[in-house]
């Protein structure tokens, strides 16, 4: 398949919210993505069901939301609830990931699983096949702009051979520091979805910098 793209709204105008969300809804854009942070699994604070409830109805694309934050298991029927199409957990988070992911697929959501930096991924080699999603943190996870982690091509590669190898049909995503200089290696390296919040949001024609990364050959 092609490869999607999922802006960040993270980095988006949030004193002119509206303008943002009509350059997504005419973007290529494929996903939106949606950062939940609690201030205590990571060192941030972002925003939660309100906003997501706010949107329903004004953006044309699949909700894609990330939770980073502590005891995801108490909010799946809630972001089910707000509109989310695909949610994704941190394996950081999740001390039985497994029914986890069968909770959120029970709700009608797509099932992600997201790998800290530090995280191996040889640990989800028992739970792959559950996953619909495992997205790679190309960064260490709470703020946006960091440096992309360069390692990160050779854990796509690794995450594309498990996933063969198990036979998962698990997307693989990355997010942090994509831009169009790291991303065709993430192309090449297997990754399918493409995060990018300050590359698009801060690019003085955010129209033309996601169809560019639409584009992309790997």
């Amino acid at each position: 398949m092609n490869h999607l793209i999922a802006p960040s709204l993270l980095a988006a105008n949030f004193a002119d919210l509206k303008t943002d969300l009509d350059m997504l809804n005419r973007s290529e854009a494929d996903w939106l993505h949606l950062d939940i942070m609690d201030g205590m699994f990571v060192p941030n604070i972002s925003f939660g069901l309100p906003v997501l409830q706010s949107l329903k109805g004004k953006v044309n694309k699949p909700f894609d939301v990330h939770l980073m934050i502590v005891q995801p298991d108490r909010y799946i029927a809630d972001f089910k609830a707000a509109g989310a199409d695909w949610l994704n957990v941190h394996y950081e988070a999740c001390p039985h990931l497994h029914r986890t992911l069968q909770t959120i697929r029970q709700q009608g959501m797509k099932a992600g699983v997201t790998l800290n930096p530090h995280t191996p991924v040889s640990l989800l080699e028992e739970i792959i096949t559950e996953a619909d999603l495992v997205l790679l943190m190309s960064v260490n996870p709470g703020f946006g702009g960091q440096s992309f982690i360069e390692n990160t091509y050779h854990k796509v590669e690794q995450l594309k051979e498990l996933i063969l190898k198990k036979n998962s049909q698990a997307l693989i995503q990355v997010d942090g520091g994509v831009d169009n200089h790291t991303a065709p290696g993430l192309l090449k390296a297997g990754a399918d979805v493409l995060v990018a919040g300050s590359y698009v949001f801060r690019s003085t024609d955010p129209i033309e910098t996601i169809a560019q990364l639409k584009q992309l050959k790997c």
